[in-house]
């Protein structure tokens, strides 16, 4: 009859066999470029590590506190089921857990093809599960899974992760008492939290060390220092300098993993992803991006406090559910306790414990009225008045932000309206080196630097000289800058585009044009090649996949994104080559293997078996060339030009090369700035996410220029200035700066120009656009010289 029982209980066992190929769900782990770790990501935390890397101090504490005679059992311990009886015949009517007598092998069985109930016919499959998988697998195998498949709490599975998100250590690092800790934890992990049940916890870890101990495994003296030993959790986490600064990209990476090769593979596949971050360029990146915001920010003065609550006695409350913005650091919420005319008394924002509970401290702190002076009023009666009482600005009740200053006061910060985006690139390889979305990603998932479709203005204008200089034009061409008048058909009038500050300075060359951001001239000339041909350069370049053919479009009424200008600098800076932008340089799968490269460059002879006086290995790039080399240079003297003497004079005094562009939108919505030096492209924009006019003379030069200087200054600061390169074929001619044909003196207007071979300086003066001019009647002004300045005022797309 028992026989009859267990049979046709026993009929629908699992396959067993399946676990020869098993592969567990293991967390997938994200890269700097340099190895540090960003981000991980995974359903349960599971770092898988094969049994000939698991220490045997942690091998002996998980037998001493699951099975002692795991080495000699088949499957089943019958001393261990006689001793459970036992035990439980004693224990009864006590209200006692009754005592089990599962195997690890058993626990295998259960974890893996079994119910958690406590049926007796689960008990009979799980025992004869265990025995089929003793006559199958070895001994260290049916260990290696246990160890690995485990629940061991705090959302940690196997060994391998929670010895890192307990003690921060790996399994080889870990002490006596760690291990035995860990082994204390399958019968039941919440049982023993650390913080929770913090005694019951060393009482269980306690006497995992005595079995060590009696098994032999560790010294009565060693058991003895690690029972006295304190339990103490330090919960690791990812290097917060890091992950704050990347966490924009760090998303990107998450989204374009799961678009690859979905979501269970991003979450379950212990897929390794290194990527292209470079953390010191993130962090520098980062630091001139909100440093130029809330500069900017805090010309318009205080906006008010983030709300207003009555202290109450524990005013930590009031604020402790206010959004926690770590990106921020060391900005902290605080709430204004007392306020007078030279200080106000704060209380900050409450810690949180490493398990996430509010701490117990209330930490305050004093602003004082030098850290509130830049706090002139906004809006109201008083806007723009100064302040001279720190009462003027913050009362008690008040929810502000501040940030700790050298003295160990307190400055009011407050958390920008205007926003905006910057990446940095490789102009070789295309790997985005850093990336800015915005300026606090707790604030606003929303990454600007890829998903906001904003307005280039001027900045798109090097595209458009591009395609001139490719199709015939050279940087001494002269374009008339003077009004002109477009019939838009259709019944739409005539469109009369206009310069900044709305002069003209009549005949000038492409690289006044390009170095002054004249609009007229840049729509003359883009009237003159076609806009089809500016659409199909607009292509090459990435910058927009498909452009309106209209002439408003040649200065930057379209669409695009950060991404994509500054890969199509990059593509300048390249000397005209295809780029194809990566956050991601490799992926490897749960084995090691390869299964993605960014780079697809032939390392010709990197295949040699030995030396034999051989040429020494190259790669080679084999990359579509999009614009002619000569080409490239041309523009990037030419931009060079913007910094030295046009609209972007402000990074002159990096005494760098430096190219670049400044860009403004049609009623000055948004500032740009895209440039490089010969190693290194950037761009940005500022702006408010829903586009509104953002002061009146505030443009790409003045705004964005400066972040992009802060940045390359410090990117830049351990390398020596190197010139950019100068292609075969070019020839640097004298010419005058005015009229473009050759100069032979050396006056303030005479200065070496680039131009292709077989297209020397004209001999004879030709205007292209020369009937278009003074269709308004105003007149045409000189034009400034090297070294001056454009007066700005109000105008088009610039």
């Amino acid at each position: 009859m028992a026989a009859y029982y267990v049979r046709a209980n026993t009929l629908d066992l699992p396959d067993y066999t399946q676990l020869e190929n098993y592969e567990p769900p293991v967390m997938t782990r994200v890269h700097a470029g340099d190895g540090t770790l960003l981000a991980e990501y995974a359903r349960q935390r599971r770092l898988y590590l094969p049994i000939e890397v698991v220490p045997p101090l942690l091998i002996h504490a998980f037998i001493s506190a699951e099975d002692k005679n795991f080495y000699s059992h088949i499957g089943i311990d019958p001393e261990g089921v006689m001793r459970a009886i036992w035990l439980n015949i004693q224990h009864h009517g006590s209200g006692r857990r009754p005592q089990g007598a599962s195997t690890i092998t058993q626990q295998v069985a259960k974890n893996f093809f079994l119910a958690p109930d406590q049926s007796i016919v689960r008990k009979i499959k799980e025992a004869i599960l265990a025995l089929r998988l003793e006559q199958t697998y070895s001994k260290d195998k049916i260990l290696e899974l246990y160890l690995n498949e485990i629940y061991l709490g705090m959302s940690n599975y196997g060994v391998a992760a929670a010895a890192l998100n307990y003690f921060g250590k790996s399994v080889d690092e870990l002490t006596v008492a760690q291990a035995a800790y860990l082994a204390a934890l399958p019968k039941g992990p919440n049982n023993y939290n650390p913080i929770r049940q913090h005694d019951a916890a060393v009482t269980r870890r306690n006497w995992v060390i005595g079995q060590m101990v009696e098994n032999g495994y560790v010294s009565k003296a060693d058991g003895e220092k690690a029972q006295a030993e304190p339990l103490t959790i330090t919960p690791r986490q990812v290097d917060a300098s890091q992950s704050y600064a990347a966490s924009y990209f760090t998303e990107e990476v998450r989204r374009e993993i799961a678009e690859r090769y979905g979501e269970d593979k991003l979450y379950e596949g212990g897929l390794s992803v290194r990527t292209t971050l470079d953390p010191k360029l993130q962090r520098e990146a980062r630091k001139a991006m909100i440093d130029g915001l809330v500069h900017f920010d805090e010309r318009g003065g205080f906006r008010g406090p983030i709300r207003n609550v009555p202290p109450g006695d524990d005013w930590g409350q009031a604020v402790a559910g206010e959004k926690r913005m770590t990106d921020i650091q060391p900005w902290q919420v605080a709430i204004v306790l007392e306020s007078g005319d030279a200080t106000a008394r704060i209380g900050l924002q409450p810690p949180l414990d490493k398990f996430g509970a509010l701490s117990a401290d209330r930490p305050t702190g004093v602003v004082d009225l030098d850290g509130v002076k830049w706090a002139r009023w906004a809006t109201g009666p008083l806007r723009g008045r100064a302040v001279t009482r720190v009462s003027q600005v913050l009362k008690p009740g008040d929810v502000v932000y501040v940030e700790p200053k050298p003295d160990g006061r307190f400055r009011l910060r407050q958390i920008p309206e205007i926003s905006g985006a910057m990446v940095v690139e490789d102009p070789y390889t295309g790997r985005v080196l850093a990336m800015v979305g915005g300026f606090s990603y707790d604030q606003s998932e929303f990454n600007r630097a890829t998903q906001a479709i904003r307005q280039p203005g001027s900045s798109f204008k090097p595209f458009i000289y591009a395609a001139a200089l490719d199709n015939g034009y050279t940087p001494a061409s002269v374009v008339m800058d003077a009004p002109i008048e477009v019939d838009q058909g259709n019944g739409q009038g005539a469109w009369r585009p206009e310069n900044y500050g709305g002069r003209f300075y009549g005949p000038q060359t492409l690289r006044f044009g390009l170095e002054y951001s004249r609009n007229v001239m840049t729509v003359r000339l883009a009237q003159d090649m076609g806009m089809p041909l500016i659409a199909e350069y607009a292509r090459r370049f990435g910058v927009y996949d498909d452009l309106p053919p209209y002439l408003s479009m040649a200065l930057g009424a379209g669409g695009t994104t950060v991404l994509r200008m500054v890969t199509g600098y990059g593509m300048i800076a390249n000397g005209g080559r295809l780029l194809k932008p990566t956050l991601i340089d490799r992926i490897q799968d749960r084995w090691g293997r390869t299964i993605y490269k960014h780079d697809e460059r032939v390392c010709q002879g990197c295949n040699a078996d030995s030396w034999h006086g051989q040429d020494e290995p190259r790669l080679i790039d084999k990359s579509e060339q999009v614009l002619d080399p000569m080409t490239a240079y041309q523009v990037t003297s030419m931009l060079e030009g913007v910094i030295q003497h046009g609209t972007a004079t402000v990074l002159k005094a990096l005494n760098r090369p430096l190219a670049g562009k400044t860009g403004t939108t049609n009623d000055e919505k948004d500032a740009w700035f895209v440039g490089y030096s010969p190693d290194l492209v950037c761009g940005l924009y500022v702006g408010y996410d829903t586009p509104r006019h953002i002061g009146n003379g505030i443009t790409g030069g003045s705004l964005a220029g400066p972040i992009f200087g802060e940045f390359m200054r410090d990117a830049l600061a351990d390398k020596p200035p190197v010139p950019f390169r100068v292609p075969p074929g070019i020839k640097l001619i004298r010419i005058d700066r005015k009229s473009g044909m050759r100069s032979a003196g050396n006056g303030s207007n005479s200065f070496l120009e680039a131009f292709k071979t077989g297209t020397a300086p004209p001999d004879s003066y030709s205007v292209i656009g020369s009937g278009g001019g003074g269709g308004d009647g105003r007149a045409m002004d000189d034009a400034p010289q090297a070294g001056g300045s454009v007066t700005t005022g109000t105008g088009s797309l610039y």
